[in-house]
């Protein structure tokens, strides 16, 4: 009998998961038209206007970065002349549309959490007690994180997204996009991509820095996957670990439509299920783990999500 519950259980959170992907999947690609399309009147909604707006914010610091190598006159016609043109090729790369996607999404959730549970989107209990640890090392990087965090919601108020905060493969993405948009190459061109990378520290960024804290836990990384004492942005990172997925898709899990992906990703990371129904109380109070889940090993949970496939078909 315990072996046929569980076996149902992993039949409902896999059909669930299956369910969640397909969302996931069509997503990026239907933001993809959206932000392409011609009719301002489809950006009504609030994270199509956001991404926008980072796209634009991307492509004008890239195009900046080129106006100084040319040493043009006036940088700012140059950089509007070729914005768009530029912004529209990086509409049409999924891989920056998903991570903005997934950054807004956090945001939005750490705004939420705040209003309804109070829980800080930049100084949770425990960076405030990492920032008073006695190690220097340790303090100064819980430090380096409240700083890091407090940019971010301030990059999200302004729909902004500063190419040092991109991970690396999405940086490299970003500078072969200038050279392919632009045509640009020779002197001009190795001089615009120089000063961008002498710039770039991915060790630095919010999400390096973050990462660095979790690692740095240790055994104790089990403390992070408890959002009202980590905070969403360090709960986020330490299940994108413990899970074994991208911090993206991690994020995305977080979503109204991806119950199973965030039960299998907690229980797969260790929690028992009364922690799991903890996390769940703050993110969707009104959902209820399926019958039997506490019968879920953490081995088969990690197994179901790694074979699942929210990549768009194309």
């Amino acid at each position: 009998m315990a072996e046929q519950t569980v076996e149902s259980v992993e039949q409902v959170l896999r059909e669930e998961l299956t369910r969640g992907d397909a969302m996931i999947a069509t997503a990026r690609p239907i933001l993809r038209h959206l932000l392409a399309a011609d009719d301002r009147g489809l950006f009504s909604d609030e994270v199509i206007a956001r991404i926008r707006g980072m796209m634009l914010d991307i492509a004008g610091q890239l195009l900046f970065a080129e106006a100084e190598a040319a040493q043009a006159r006036d940088r700012a016609e140059f950089v509007a002349e070729r914005q768009e043109m530029l912004a529209l090729e990086l509409f049409d790369d999924t891989q920056f549309l998903a991570h903005a996607h997934a950054i807004i999404l956090e945001a939005q959730l750490a705004d939420r959490l705040h209003a309804r549970s109070g829980i800080d989107p930049v100084l949770s209990p425990l960076v405030q007690e990492f920032v008073a640890a006695r190690d220097q090392s340790t303090a100064a990087l819980a430090m380096s994180v409240l700083a890091a965090q407090a940019r971010f919601m301030q990059h999200h108020r302004r729909m902004e997204l500063p190419l040092t905060e991109l991970p690396a493969d999405l940086f490299h993405r970003a500078l072969l996009l200038l050279r392919s948009v632009t045509g640009s190459e020779g002197e001009r061109a190795d001089a615009a991509e120089r000063r961008l990378r002498d710039a770039y520290d991915e060790g630095a960024s919010r999400l390096g820095l973050l990462s660095r804290l979790v690692v740095g836990m240790g055994s104790e990384a089990v403390r992070a996957l408890a959002i009202n004492h980590a905070g969403l942005a360090i709960f986020a990172t330490a299940l994108s670990m413990t899970s074994r997925q991208e911090r993206d898709l991690a994020v995305l899990s977080f979503a109204e439509n991806q119950f199973a992906r965030l039960a299998l990703a907690l229980r797969a990371a260790g929690l028992k299920q009364q922690a799991v129904e903890e996390q769940f109380l703050h993110l969707h109070p009104e959902f209820a783990l399926p019958d039997g889940f506490e019968m879920l090993r953490s081995d088969r949970a990690g197994a179901l999500l790694a074979a699942s496939n929210p990549e768009p078909a194309f």
